[in-house]
């Protein structure tokens, strides 16, 4: 039962104090159930980083859910979900009852722009720290650069292109590449 308390009470903390949605709070669950915690590797969460982006909901809920399931089962995805959610309930449903007063507050305005920047730092702080700690070979390397590139020329176009197929184009990349990689060394194995 105290694991469970504590599975609930590291992710409420992390969904109170964590502004921007779940990109932004990659960097605050990383920080907590990898370096302070020591509940996770480098690559084990790299890899739930990756299944909770390629699975439906919002990443931080995702991670949540896989991280609780990992450390306790059911019981605990259970604890670390609610956890992490409640909080962004109670204070929306906070708001929305004083939601005029408070979106028409000019200090709140100006919080928020505040907070957007931090947000965006956040995220860009995660994926460079991602991307030093990652394996890199030739096709990590160039579907990074790839992804990057793509990403800004849509921006700046203003296409309607889903990450989805970000994701799913990576995968195959993934399974293609490491395929090739497989049947090379396999075949230098048979010399």
């Amino acid at each position: 039962m105290k694991e469970l308390s504590v599975l609930f009470f590291t992710f409420f903390k992390i969904g109170l104090f964590t502004f921007g949605g779940g990109y932004a709070m990659i960097a605050q669950i990383r920080e907590t159930v990898m370096e302070n915690k020591k509940w996770l590797t480098e690559e084990e969460l790299l890899q739930i980083i990756a299944i909770a982006e390629s699975t439906p909901g919002p990443i931080a809920i995702n991670m949540a859910t896989y991280i609780g399931y990992k450390k306790k089962g059911i019981p605990g995805s259970v604890s670390a979900t609610f956890g992490v959610v409640l909080p962004s309930f109670m204070i929306v449903f906070i708001i929305s009852l004083f939601a005029d007063k408070f979106l028409n507050n000019k200090y709140i305005r100006y919080a928020f722009s505040g907070i957007n920047s931090a947000v965006a730092f956040m995220i860009l702080k995660t994926g460079i720290s991602m991307f030093k700690k990652m394996k890199k070979n030739f096709i990590t390397v160039i579907g990074f650069i790839a992804v990057l590139i793509l990403t800004v020329i849509i921006d700046i176009f203003a296409v309607n292109f889903s990450s989805v197929y970000f994701i799913i184009l990576g995968g195959i990349v993934g399974i293609a590449a490491n395929c090739i990689y497989n049947y090379k060394d396999k075949e230098s194995a048979l010399k």
